[in-house]
């Protein structure tokens, strides 16, 4: 089983955050020829060109496919799809290899599933089985699961969805999520550190906000985010890290809103395309409350003890910890949950809070089944009945 060539696609600066031990844990392997084909948001410097923070760790990166498109449209997703699985063909007839990792539920990833399904490239899926009901996240992650070969869930609930969409039992896996292992694995920045990288003093309360297009929503995406902005107007005293959003249709204007609200209140805020893990890790740990619709606030924020305003319906379906607070896209709603966040109830209670999606150490777990378990001859997989 030597020289195993295991090839790790990213196309987002997230997902490669939550990627990054495993990669660790891969490289450190004699026995692994460890690949990276990177595309998607990663080759935009609209959204950070953050392919160099890939090579700051030290990795080398095989391939690059430019899919992502000028465009935030849903015909501009349709496109950068159709160029990512072009793309992907390429590279994997040239690269060859024995196992493809994919993450999560982005287009640019889908695309990369059906070129290896395709292919009879064993696909290695981790975190399928959750449910996103306000996004079409959620069917094309279902989606990567019916193109996967094995499955790295999350918790013994996704792996069950996993076997209820026909996927064979002795497949699916309960992992644990990797977004908890950057928690324990980095050393994260004092508040002093992270003052002088980000160039602001982070006076309490401190909000950390990211919001996405719900692309599923009932309303434009620039609507429900101006509630937002209209809604962080009311906490005056409050310092506010924002993070830009994706690449989903839609996300173009909310950009472009989060830097005029941070330009008119330059002296408690900052926005930032991408800060990278150590920088979004520490703001977090820093954060009275996490404020958004990024499902780091449903899987990290818990785990670090911090309370999450989630925010309208991109998350609906999700597992959701005892420090997870939810509200409709509505001005006033919005602020009675930053209130009831800040509030000492909420606070006293934040200490016993429990992570729904395991303990640390699932990279560790996932890099064991990537390297022991047996290649099948031949991709063909059985309809599993319940």
């Amino acid at each position: 089983m030597s020289n195993r060539k295991i090839c790790i696609v990213t196309g987002s600066r997230a997902e490669y955050g939550l990627l990054r031990w495993l990669a660790t844990d891969l490289r450190a392997d004699p026995d692994v020829h460890l690949q990276f084909l990177v595309t998607g948001m990663h080759l935009a410097h609209e959204y950070g060109f953050t392919i160099k923070e890939i090579h700051a760790d030290g990795f080398h990166v095989d391939e690059t496919i430019e899919s992502q498109l000028a465009s935030d449209s849903n015909i501009g997703m349709v496109k950068s799809m159709g160029l990512g699985m072009i793309g992907c063909a390429d590279a994997f007839r040239r690269l060859q290899p024995d196992v493809v990792v994919l993450l999560g539920d982005r287009y640019e990833i889908l695309a990369a599933a059906q070129a290896s399904a395709l292919m009879g490239i064993p696909v290695a899926h981790i975190s399928g089985g959750e449910v996103t009901e306000g996004a079409v996240d959620d069917w094309i992650r279902h989606a990567i699961t019916k193109c996967a070969w094995w499955h790295f869930a999350a918790t013994e609930q996704y792996c069950q969805r996993i076997i209820q969409l026909g996927e064979t039992p002795d497949r699916v896996f309960n992992t644990g999520d990797p977004g908890l292992d950057s928690i324990s694995r980095l050393s994260l920045l004092t508040r002093e550190q992270l003052e002088a990288e980000i160039g602001l003093s982070l006076q309490d309360p401190l909000f950390m906000v990211t919001y996405h297009p719900a692309t599923l929503g009932d309303e434009s995406p620039a609507l429900s985010f101006g509630k937002v902005l209209n809604a962080l107007d009311r906490f005056p005293q409050a310092t506010v890290i924002m993070t830009k959003p994706n690449a989903d249709a839609g996300g173009r204007e909310l950009a472009d809103m989060a830097e005029r609200w941070v330009q008119k209140n330059q002296h408690r805020a900052r926005c930032f395309v991408s800060m990278g893990q150590l920088r979004y890790l520490s703001t977090m740990r820093l954060a009275n409350v996490v404020i958004g619709n990024s499902s780091s606030g449903i899987v990290e924020a818990p785990a670090a003890k911090v309370a999450t305003v989630n925010i309208g319906p991109r998350q609906d379906g999700r597992l959701k910890a005892s420090s997870i607070m939810d509200c409709p896209d509505d001005e006033s709603a919005i602020v009675a949950t930053i209130n009831l966040a800040l509030s000492e109830t909420t606070r006293a209670a934040l200490p016993a809070t429990v992570s729904l999606y395991g303990e640390c150490g699932a990279s560790e777990r996932m890099k064991h089944l990537l390297t022991s378990l047996p290649l099948p001859a031949r991709i063909k997989k059985k309809f599993h009945d319940i």
